[in-house]
C-alpha cells in the first residue's frame, strides 16, 4: 500500500497537516522491547515546528499518544498505534489556494492524480506527515540501539547533519569524526561546525526577510552495523536508503560514499582495500560508503540528501488557477524559509526504519537455521 513502508517491521501513517491528528501504526515490531513515551517524544521534539527563530512559527506540542501495543513499559508484539493532535491550525490561510496551485508543490499533480485535495497545508502532501515516520524512528532506533549493544557489544548509532544551505558547505575536513549529538544540537541549524552553521544561519534570516527560502543538504552516517544486512538485487540496502530519502518531501536527490564525485575517479583510486584489523575484515578506506553489492560490509554507512528549497515563499509568483487561468499567487501562512534543520531527525528516523527492517529480514533467513 502506498501509505505503508518496510517488509517485516511496517510503518503506515496516516492523518493530514489541518485534520485533527496525524500519526502512525508500527506493525512487525518485536515483544518485550522496553518503550516509553518519552523515547518517542524526544525525537518528536526535535522534529517539531517553533523550536527556533529560523523555522516556522506553528505552534505544535506534537504530544505522543500511544493507543496500543504496549503493555507494562514493554512491547506486546500486536500493533503499535501512535497519535499525534493537531492544535495549531489556521486553515484560513490557504483560501487563495483552493483554487491557485503553488509553483513546485504537489497542488497540481494532487489533483490530476486524485481529482479532489485537500488544500489546506497541502494536507496530506504536508511535511505534517512525517510526524508519524518519526514516532516510528523512534522504535526503530530503540531496536538498533538495545539490539547492536546485545549482539555486538555496542549500539548501533545514526548521527544526521547539515552540511549546506544554498551555496554555504561545511568544510570537508569538519566531518573526519563521528559528530556527537550535542555539536549538532548545539546550533538551531543543526550544522556541527559552529563557524559555517554561523553563516548558516545568518543566511537563512536573509532569505526569509525577503520572503523567500532556500535548500540545501543532510549528511547522515550511521555506525555499529554489522556486515551482512541488505540483498544483492532489488533490495540493496542503498536502494532502500535511497527510496526512504527520497520519499521525504523537498527531496531531490540522494547519494551514498563517494557518490558522483565516485566517477571522476579510476577504479586504482576508487576501490576500497580490504584488511585485517583488530581480528575482522575491514576496508582501509570507505568510498563505498558502507555498502558493496548492496549489502553493509560493516564500515560507517554515509550517504547524504539534497532538499530543495521551500516551494511556498511569501512573495509574488506566477501560476494558474484549477480552470487553468493565468493569474498571480502570494503564499501566506507558516513556512519554514529553510526545511533542512527540521529534517535532519526525519532522515535518522527513516534510515532506522531501513536499518531495522533489514536486520528482521536477516534474522529471518540466515541467522536461525542451519543445515
Amino acid at each position: 500500500m502506498p501509505n505503508t513502508f518496510g517488509k517485516l517491521f511496517t510503518v503506515t501513517t496516516w492523518g493530514e497537516s489541518h485534520g485533527p491528528a496525524v500519526g502512525a501504526v508500527v506493525d512487525g515490531c518485536p515483544p518485550r522491547l522496553p518503550l516509553e513515551v518519552a523515547d518517542i517524544q524526544a525525537e518528536l521534539d526535535r522534529r517539531r515546528p517553533g523550536q527556533s527563530d529560523i523555522v516556522t512559527p506553528r505552534h505544535e506540542e506534537d504530544r505522543v499518544e500511544i493507543l496500543s501495543g504496549l503493555f507494562e513499559g514493554r512491547t506486546t508484539g500486536a500493533p503499535i498505534s501512535m497519535l499525534v493532535r493537531n492544535a495549531d491550525q489556521r486553515p484560513g490561510a490557504y483560501d487563495e489556494m483552493r483554487e491557485k496551485f503553488r509553483p513546485s508543490h504537489a497542488d497540481y499533480t494532487y489533483q490530476a492524480k486524485y481529482g479532489i485535495r485537500d488544500h489546506r497545508g497541502g494536507g496530506r502532501s504536508s511535511a505534517r506527515e512525517t510526524v508519524g515516520r518519526v514516532a516510528a524512528g523512534a522504535i526503530a532506533r530503540k531496536i538498533l540501539q538495545l539490539g547492536g549493544a546485545a549482539l555486538h557489544g555496542a549500539p548501533i548509532e545514526i548521527r544526521a547533519y547539515l552540511t549546506q544551505v544554498h551555496d554555504i558547505v561545511m568544510p570537508a575536513d569538519a566531518g573526519a569524526d563521528f559528530p556527537a549529538l550535542s555539536a549538532v544540537e548545539a546550533t538551531p541549524v543543526r550544522c556541527p561546525h559552529p563557524e559555517t552553521a554561523a553563516r548558516m544561519i545568518e543566511r537563512i534570516k536573509a532569505v526569509r526577510s525577503e520572503g523567500d527560502s532556500v535548500g540545501g543538504v543532510i549528511e547522515c552516517r550511521v555506525r555499529g552495523v554489522p556486515p551482512g544486512l541488505g540483498e544483492p538485487v532489488f533490495d540493496r540496502l542503498e536502494a532502500d536508503l535511497a527510496k526512504a530519502m527520497l520519499s521525504l518531501p523537498a527531496t531531490k536527490g540522494f547519494e551514498i560514499g563517494s557518490g558522483f564525485s565516485g566517477s571522476r575517479l579510476r577504479g586504482s583510486e576508487h576501490n576500497d582495500r580490504f584488511e585485517s584489523r583488530e581480528g575482522k575484515i575491514r576496508t582501509a578506506t570507505n568510498r563505498s560508503g558502507g555498502t558493496q553489492g548492496g549489502i553493509s560490509n560493516g564500515e560507517e554507512i554515509v550517504f547524504r540528501v539534497a532538499f530543495k528549497p521551500t516551494a511556498t515563499i511569501l512573495r509574488p509568483q506566477a501560476t494558474v488557477d484549477v480552470h487553468g487561468a493565468e493569474t498571480e499567487l502570494i503564499g501566506r501562512g507558516r513556512h519554514d524559509p529553510c526545511v533542512v534543520p527540521r529534517a535532519v531527525p526525519i532522515v535518522e528516523a527513516m534510515a532506522a526504519l531501513v536499518l531495522v527492517d533489514h536486520w528482521l529480514r536477516q534474522s529471518a533467513q540466515c541467522s536461525t537455521f542451519s543445515f
